[in-house]
């Protein structure tokens, strides 16, 4: 199952969407293609009722390599 990266109108990242849901969002003129690679679409305007949540990450601070020698 592919996802489609997506950003709100302030360019702010969103959680990923299915094709589905960016197709719909295009097709209705309420987003537009912001990049090709990867693809990635911004919402022309502020949903209050789309259910989309702001995207939020962790970085991992190192693991220990082991190698067998």
């Amino acid at each position: 199952m592919s996802k489609v990266f997506i950003l709100d109108a302030n360019q702010q990242p969103l959680y990923p969407v299915r094709i589905s849901r960016a197709r719909l969002l295009l097709s209705q003129g309420k987003a537009t293609v912001f990049q090709r690679y990867p693809f990635t679409i911004i919402l022309k305007e502020s949903f209050s009722h789309l259910k989309l949540e702001q995207l939020g990450f962790k970085i991992h601070p190192g693991i220990k390599i082991i190698r067998n020698s």
